[in-house]
């Protein structure tokens, strides 16, 4: 038995590890050497796994270092690595054993100085400027007094209060309000989600749609306002139907939502004045106007009342614009009785000479070739000739009058034959035809009875056969009653006959 097991070869008395122990006192070791620790350097390789897990690389000019952010941390980090970013990068040294490596489990990056910052939002602007998305033809006009105003912020921050504070100061409107993060990176995908949101609501849905949208936020610090530095933000904005106004910071703070919106105003409090003017001065200008108005209407009235008195004063007295037109009446009712006389001569002196031509020697021979048209035409109008005529039209005539008999009668036979059919249905249709084969009709007080408890009911009772009425007293006694009145069959119309 003791020659089946190998006596250990001397010098080899070292321990054996599995390839687990070894992984895990590696990890021990960095874990507890390192721990949490705080790295800067510049992102290289980022990728955002489906699982939503990000791997990103950390290097300087001559390592490299594995990053990773888990799904539960990447949501809560407040900057998003990016290729070329320079960051100080927060988290745990740990090991991952199934492919030998050591990596940083990140879960806080912030950027490393304001220039690197600066140098991505420069970059950005230029390619949304590119675009067109910063031209002022773009932006839209803000309404006088919108009726709704979209409000995208924190619902708990002051910034609301002092937004509503100076509507309600100014002029009262109507308030929506859409709850978003305004720092981290939820911030970024809720406020483009918001502008989005209030642009799909319709005009006149159960939730108005608003006529203004402001966007505001307070300080901060650049990593803080960095949300609305993100280009889902600016393209939402620039995409908005809706006019915007951006209040993001304070007066000295820029990002890139105040490029493309429609207005930018300085702080939350002057957007809230950009959107709508001063009730109370409002209703002073228009006390003003109407003043004004009324003060010019009185001075044109009395202008015009001086100039048309002036033109009074240089027209004529009514009297003396008639002297001139009576004086004429007179003269021509003095000329009139010789205008008379005068014409009544020339016109006696014009008939003698019409006169002149009708003596019976200038008659006869003007009446001489009219006598022998007249003769011309007389025989033309020889009798024979009438007749034949005549007869021909009476024969025409009397032909055509057969044609009209004939089509008359035969046209009131089509119609009385097809009243005879439907006659003849409407008997087979009745409810006599159903009376012939066994079926009886009970009445009862002049109504059809159909149940028993209305039979029992009925005072008497009246049973209609195909024969006759039979009728039944409240006894039982049974009596015939008196026949239905059939009607008289209607005579046929007596033919018309031939109108010819």
């Amino acid at each position: 038995m003791s020659d089946l097991i190998d006596d250990p070869t001397p010098g080899q008395n070292a321990p054996e590890f599995t390839v687990s122990e070894i992984s895990g006192a590696v990890k021990k070791t960095i874990e507890g050497a390192f721990g949490r620790v705080r790295v800067r350097g510049e992102v290289g390789r980022v990728m955002l796994a489906r699982s939503g897990h990000l791997y990103f690389d950390v290097k300087d000019d001559r390592s490299v270092l594995a990053a990773v952010s888990w799904k539960g941390q990447v949501s809560r980090l407040s900057i998003r690595p990016e290729e070329g970013m320079e960051v100080i990068v927060t988290g745990k040294l740990t090991t991952f054993g199934s492919q030998s490596k050591y990596q940083l489990n990140v879960d806080d990056v912030v950027v490393a100085g304001e220039g690197a910052l600066m140098a991505m939002l420069e970059k950005r602007k230029k390619t949304l400027a590119a675009e067109g998305l910063f031209a002022p033809e773009r932006k839209k006009k803000l309404p006088f007094l919108p009726e709704v105003i979209g409000v995208v912020t924190s619902p708990s921050g002051a910034v609301i209060r002092d937004i509503l504070h100076r509507l309600r100061d100014r002029f009262p409107r109507k308030v929506l309000i859409w709850p978003v993060a305004v720092q981290g990176e939820a911030c970024a995908p809720q406020v483009a989600a918001a502008i989005e949101g209030f642009n799909q609501l319709s005009s006149g849905g159960a939730l108005p749609r608003p006529d203004l949208l402001i966007v505001a936020r307070g300080g901060g610090s650049i990593e803080d306002l960095w949300g609305f530095n993100e280009e889902i933000v600016a393209r939402a904005a620039a995409a908005s139907d809706i006019p915007l106004i951006s209040a993001v910071g304070h007066e000295t703070d820029t990002t890139l939502i105040d490029f493309v919106s429609d207005l930018r105003a300085p702080t939350p409090t002057a957007a809230a004045e950009h959107a709508v003017p001063v009730r109370l001065e409002l209703l002073a200008w228009t006390e003003e106007q109407g003043t004004r108005l009324t003060r010019s209407l009185e001075q044109a009235l009395m202008q015009r009342g001086q100039r048309l008195r002036d033109l009074a004063r240089a027209l004529p007295r009514p009297e003396a614009l008639l002297d001139n037109p009576r004086q004429r009446l007179d003269t021509a009712s003095h000329k009139l009785p010789n205008a008379l006389r005068h014409v009544a001569q020339s016109r006696r002196v014009k008939l003698a000479e019409a006169s002149a031509g009708l003596r019976p020697r200038v008659l006869t021979a003007r009446l001489q070739p009219m006598h022998e048209r007249l003769k011309m035409a007389t025989a033309r109008l020889d009798p024979d000739r009438i007749t034949d005529a005549n007869k021909r039209r009476t024969t025409e005539t009397a032909n055509l009058s057969d044609r009209l008999d004939r089509a008359f009668r035969a046209n009131t036979k089509s119609h009385r034959d097809r009243l005879s059919g439907l006659e003849r249905m409407r008997q087979t249709l009745g409810y006599t035809e159903t009376l012939k084969r066994g079926y009886a009709v009970v009445r009862g007080d002049g109504d059809v009875v159909t149940t028993q408890a209305a039979a029992a009911k009925a005072k008497a009772l009246e049973i209609e056969f195909a024969d006759g009425r039979l009728a039944v007293s409240g006894d039982g006694a049974a009596k015939p009653a008196a026949p239905a009145r059939t009607p008289k069959p209607k005579k046929d119309a007596p033919d018309q006959g031939s109108l010819f």
